[in-house]
């Protein structure tokens, strides 16, 4: 089952401080993003992907990630900007968000793999800056650099892992937070329980803008 507090971080990068780009005040989200299918604007083109929306640009590459064993789609990959961003839509409670919860799991689980992770206010709000060892093939280990951002909106949250340049480059981190702001969540009406993935889908227009 997928979970929100899940580390999947995904471009490699070498062991570095956890050095911050440069801070700049949260936005309000019903206004900057991420969006509510009901905010969206319905004329833009935006690629369904069924539980989020995305919108083209120039040097943006989608991949969908798909569980092996069931064969669904549990993330959207975006490659933009030097970047990558894994980006997952979940169902939340009426009443509250799962961000402050879901910071605490996966600052656990990256101290639990041997890694080092810090909190800190960033553009999207609250966000953590983690380095995590990995496998770097024959050389043996390595680490990866990654931020995990999250929003909640009205009875969803939506959850990024950022890797790559907008890890430590302060333009690339403008690019990728405005692509992450520009996504639509598709929450729908159907009862879901909270922390459940919304479910994505093909696309039915090309994933390469």
């Amino acid at each position: 089952m997928t979970d929100a507090s899940q580390t999947t971080p995904e471009a490699e990068e070498p062991g570095t401080d956890l050095a911050p780009p440069a801070k700049s005040a949260p936005l309000d989200r019903d206004s900057a993003g991420p969006f509510d299918e009901a905010e969206a604007n319905p004329v833009r083109p935006y690629i369904d992907l069924g539980g989020i929306k995305i919108l083209p640009r120039e040097g943006l590459n989608l991949r969908l990630e798909v569980e092996e064993q069931t064969k669904r789609i549990v993330a959207v990959g975006l490659d933009y900007a030097d970047s990558t961003l894994q980006v997952q839509p979940f169902a939340a409670p009426r009443t509250s968000g799962l961000w402050e919860e879901t910071r605490e799991q996966i600052r656990q689980q990256v101290k639990q793999q041997g890694g080092r992770v810090e909190e800190r206010e960033g553009p999207l709000g609250p966000e953590l800056l983690a380095e995590v060892p990995v496998m770097a093939g024959p050389d043996g280990a390595g680490k990866r650099l990654a931020r995990f951002v999250g929003v909640d909106g009205p009875r969803w949250f939506l959850r990024g892992v950022v890797g790559g340049a907008a890890t430590s480059d302060v333009e690339a981190a403008a690019a990728v937070e405005d692509l992450f702001r520009s996504i639509v969540v598709v929450r729908g009406s159907s009862p879901m329980p909270p922390r459940d993935l919304i479910p994505l889908r093909m696309p039915s227009s090309p994933g390469t803008a």
